[in-house]
Order: C-alpha cells, then structure tokens, then sequence
C-alpha cells in the first residue's frame, strides 16, 4: 500500500479524523462517483503571471536602458504587496507562499538581467 500525504484546511482535517481509517474507501468512492471530473493542471504546467510578463517584455528584444528601467506592472506589484503584508503577519496559505516564491525567482532573474544591461551599456 502507498503512503500519501495531503495538506488539507483545518476544517476538512478535523471533519476527516474520524474516518482517518476509511479514507482509501472514502476517496475510492469519490473517484467512482465523479469519473468525468477533469484534474487540475499540473502547476509545471502554469506560467505565472509575473513570470509571463518578463516573458513578454523579453520576447520584444528591449534594448540595455529598457531592461534597466523594466518594472513588472502595478497589479503584479500590488499582489507582491499583499502577500509581503501577509507573510510578516504569517498568514499565508501554502499556494500563497509558493506564489511569493516565484515572486522572489523572478526578482533574481531581473536583478541579473538589470546588471548584464547596465554592464553591456557601459
């Protein structure tokens, strides 16, 4: 028997507990039920929105002073915002802390860029 473990809110763990040994027929049952369900699309499979904006930008071949200058747009930025506000308050949720993650990840990458640009306009 494979082992599988699952991050679940709060409430659904509590409401599981007591059916903690009837869950492979639980989830069992639930697959039989909703055969045609469509599974999410792997997250590999997702490109963030702050990651396809410097995708974009890149893609238009910016030349050293633009990419000196690029700044992800007020919404992405607005995002980054909050959830920087909520991680020092240590509310975010696991999807939230890997959305920070690729925040962070294209951060470096900018920054990279930005010193490339700035050395090759030099």
């Amino acid at each position: 028997m494979t082992t599988i473990t699952l991050q679940v809110p709060d409430d659904l763990a509590a409401r599981l507990s007591p059916m903690r040994d009837q869950l492979p027929r639980l989830l069992a049952a639930a697959l039989d039920l909703f055969p045609d369900l469509p599974l999410a699309v792997p997250s590999s499979d997702i490109v963030h929105p702050a990651f396809a904006e410097m995708i974009d930008f890149l893609a238009s071949s910016p030349t050293p002073a633009q990419i000196s200058a690029f700044k992800i747009s007020p919404a992405a930025q607005a995002r980054l915002e909050d959830l920087l506000d909520q991680n020092r308050e240590d509310h975010l949720t696991a999807d939230e802390t890997a959305e920070l993650d690729v925040y962070s990840q294209v951060n470096h990458i900018l920054l990279l860029l930005k010193a490339r640009a700035r050395t090759a306009s030099a």
